[in-house]
């Protein structure tokens, strides 16, 4: 059975998927330049990576609830 989201829902899911995603953009650029520099701190940069993977994981479950279930 489909389950629908309430507007107010819905619009909810839909700014904090954009936050989402241009908080991972950001991320991404950082982790290109730091990439770049011979002397950056390597657990910094694992730490970001990993952010960035949490953060696409959020990404990814909240674009799931956004798209109605269909039958099949």
């Amino acid at each position: 059975m489909t389950q629908l989201l309430e507007p107010h829902r819905l619009e909810d899911y839909r700014t904090k998927l954009d936050e989402l995603r241009l908080e991972h953009r950001d991320l991404d650029d950082v982790i290109g330049r730091l990439s770049e520099d011979p002397y950056v701190d390597q657990l910094q940069l694992r730490r970001m990576k990993k952010r960035k993977l949490y953060l696409k994981d959020l990404i990814t479950r909240l674009e799931s609830k956004l798209i109605p279930d269909i039958d099949a």
